[in-house]
């Protein structure tokens, strides 16, 4: 049995773990192949992760995060994942990694977007997407700069993940202000808990527009049902899409394993 975790929660869509599943395996038998004991399966719960008494540390000894076994069974805290001292392998947003995550991991690499419309190689963009018949429809721009229609913007209700998305959030307000604008364009914002609730907000009339990353866009065109009644009305800059990361304390030995494995595989 493996002393490492591993996890790959972005796009783990219950649809989607048969495909999250496979590539884990792609990778961790990439990782066997380095010589590194990857486990077998990955954590998407916190029973999945090895108790850390006394809470996750940083380097100076702060907890950092609480010890996973004291946390619901059934649900996955990320940060419990991503700041767990045996973390071999998982996958962050540059949202919690320019906030702070950064300092306390080791970036590993980057997946291709090069699959979904709005990505290209390791960069990504976030659809602007609204109520269908309320806006022209957009193509995402071929040199992956920003298309904002401010004029359809201003007044509605944005939705976003969480404060601490990069796609949902942080990438439009960055592409706002480079255009002398703000959030304050949007009458109203309210955070959904989620890209996939987001849509379903906007299509079920309690939120008029969102930003969603391209991947998880495609990944709603495929499972979700309210998708169908949602439209993209632009589309933020292209930019690095969501890194892997291991802990802090990972032998640098092992780093280089994982960088050499996930550029030949991810």
């Amino acid at each position: 049995m493996s002393d490492f975790v591993a996890g790959l929660p972005m796009y783990d869509w219950s649809e989607m773990r048969s495909e999250v599943d496979a590539q884990w395996a792609r990778l961790r038998d990439a990782f066997r192949q380095k010589g590194i004991d990857a486990p077998q399966t990955i954590a998407r719960a916190n029973a999945d992760l090895r108790p850390v008494e006394g809470g996750i540390r940083d380097a100076a000894g702060k907890v950092m995060a609480p010890d996973p076994a004291t946390l619901p069974p059934d649900e996955l805290d990320f940060f419990g994942l991503w700041l767990h001292p045996a973390l071999l392998f998982a996958q962050t947003c540059w949202g919690p990694m320019e906030l702070g995550l950064a300092t306390h991991v080791q970036l590993v690499g980057q997946p291709r977007y090069d699959a979904f419309e709005g990505g290209q190689g390791e960069f990504y963009s976030s659809a602007l997407v609204m109520r269908s018949g309320e806006a022209p429809t957009v193509g995402s721009p071929s040199d992956g700069s920003p298309l904002i229609p401010l004029d359809v913007l201003r007044g509605k209700h944005f939705t976003f993940n969480s404060l601490d998305s990069m796609s949902g959030i942080i990438a439009p307000t960055r592409d706002l202000e480079a255009l002398g604008e703000s959030l304050d364009i949007f009458s109203e914002r309210s955070e959904s808990g989620g890209h996939r609730a987001s849509i379903v907000a906007i299509a079920e009339g309690r939120a008029d527009v969102a930003a969603i990353d391209c991947r998880s866009w495609a990944n709603a065109r495929r499972f979700e049902p309210a998708a169908e009644a949602v439209t993209v009305v632009g589309w933020t800059t292209r930019r690095k899409g969501l890194p892997f990361i291991t802990a802090r304390t990972t032998p640098e030995k092992i780093v280089e394993a994982l960088r050499e494995a996930v550029a030949a595989t991810a």
